[in-house]
Formats: structure tokens, C-alpha cells, sequence
């Protein structure tokens, strides 16, 4: 652990319509929290602001489910035209039971619901869904971008969401979308502390971040989607190459559950 690691919440951040401009409301937030980015900060932004600029909130009434959304829905429960948006999202539906699909989203990642929402979302005018950004790679590294214009610094970004995991019980913070930043730390090849060869080591500090970003942020009434990593040194940008969220799927013929 680097002397100087901290995760601060940045609270103050507008509530997000569709075409805002996230990157100005970020460092207008860190402005009003008396913080100004240097080489090395990981400005971490939960997935829900993303989307919502980015128009993916879908207003139910303008689904129309198919006949698999129908059979499935009746299986679940669960509302025909939530479902057919499941279906859309994703490439299989991996498990099912009432009041829960579990699918293989097209990103590439397994979760619940193909990361669809509904909570902390307005449904004063009928009831609507929040989708996962199209590309949230490519999001993560717009931000990073106009965030190292704007500032002058090296910057790095995580799009985070909440996701369970096999076996264990709860949620917890993951990175969907990474750029400017060494996603997964590759140890294999090296030596631990008795010389012994590792051979399966492979360190996803993208997610390690994400979880930490979220416990400050918080998943539930807390209003603070963005949180400020600092205290890493800053990576040159030889050592970024296919550094992505999307580098930490497992390979489906690795994939031991399916």
C-alpha cells in the first residue's frame, strides 16, 4: 500500500439528465469540495450517472416483450416487459428462478438482470428502467480524456456498479468501464517471498478500486455517485495498453460453471 492511498466521496455532484456534461460536473464538484486534480487520481463515477447522461433510461410503456420474454417473465414473475429488456441486454440466460434471471450481459460479464435498475430512478411519469452505458470502456475513456484537458494532469477513470459473486453473499463495487489505469496486474512468471514460481497470480486492482470507491460513495440513499482515488503513482502510457474493463472478463472456455 502506497504511504499516501486515500478514497475520498466527492458529495455535490448535480442530479443527471440525459446529454450533461459529466467531466464539467466532475470537476465542478471537486471545485466545490476545495479539490483539484494531480498526476495519478483515479476519479472513480458510479454507472448509474453514466447511463443517465448518456439517454439509457428506458420508459417501460415503449416495451413491447416478445414470446420468450412472456414464457420467461411468467417462470420469474417478473414484469414481461423488464424482461424483454434482460433480453436484449444479454447473450444467454445462464439461471432462472422466481424473481431472478441470471444472464451473461453483452459486455461480457454474468449478473443478475443484465445490471438493468430501477432504484433512484424517477417514475413519476410512468415506470422506467435504467440500462448499463453501451460501451463503458469507451465512456471511461472520454472522461479521462476531457478530465486530463481540462486539468493538465495524468488522470485515470472507473465506472463502477454494484454486482454479486458466486457464493458469496451481498454486492459489491466492480469496475464495468477503466481507462488510465492498470486494470489487472499481471505477477505471474515472478517469485513470492520463498523464491516459489507464481503461476496464477493475476491482481484486479480495477475492481479492488471500484469496491473501495463504493464503500465511501455508498449503493443506496447516500447521493455521492463519485468518489476520488489518490496516492498511486502516475502509469506510463506504454503500460496501458488493452488496460479495459473489458480485459477482466474470464474467457468463456476458462469459464469452470458453465
Amino acid at each position: 500500500m502506497h504511504p499516501n492511498f486515500s478514497v475520498v466521496a466527492v458529495p455535490g455532484m448535480p442530479m443527471v439528465e440525459p446529454g450533461d456534461n459529466l467531466s464539467a460536473q466532475i470537476l465542478q464538484a471537486l471545485t466545490d469540495n476545495r479539490l483539484e486534480l494531480v498526476d495519478g487520481d483515479i476519479v472513480c463515477l458510479a454507472q448509474k450517472v453514466v447511463s443517465k447522461a448518456e439517454g439509457q433510461l428506458i420508459a417501460l410503456s415503449n416495451v413491447t416483450p416478445g414470446a420468450e420474454a412472456e414464457a420467461l417473465a411468467a417462470e420469474t414473475e417478473k414484469d414481461p416487459r423488464l424482461v424483454e429488456l434482460i433480453l436484449r441486454e444479454s447473450t444467454e440466460v445462464l439461471r432462472k428462478r422466481v424473481g431472478v434471471l441470471i444472464v451473461r450481459h453483452k459486455l461480457g460479464f454474468v449478473g443478475a438482470h443484465a445490471g438493468i435498475d430501477q432504484s433512484n430512478v424517477d417514475h413519476s411519469g410512468g415506470e422506467q428502467a435504467l440500462l448499463l452505458p453501451r460501451d463503458p470502456d469507451a465512456s471511461a475513456a472520454t472522461l479521462a480524456r476531457e478530465l486530463g484537458a481540462a486539468s493538465g494532469k495524468q488522470v485515470g477513470v472507473i465506472i463502477t456498479d454494484s454486482h454479486n459473486r458466486p457464493w458469496r453473499m451481498g454486492t459489491i463495487g466492480a469496475a464495468i468501464g477503466c481507462a488510465g489505469l492498470t486494470v489487472l496486474d499481471d505477477h505471474r512468471g515472478g517469485a513470492d517471498v520463498y523464491g516459489r514460481e507464481l503461476k496464477v497470480t493475476l491482481i484486479n486492482r480495477a475492481d479492488a478500486l471500484a469496491a473501495a470507491a463504493t464503500l465511501v460513495m455508498g449503493e443506496t440513499t447516500e447521493k455521492i455517485p463519485l468518489a476520488l482515488v489518490r496516492g498511486l503513482p502516475p502509469e506510463p502510457a506504454s503500460a496501458l495498453q488493452g488496460q479495459n474493463a473489458a480485459a477482466i472478463n474470464r474467457p468463456l472456455h476458462e469459464d469452470l460453471f458453465r
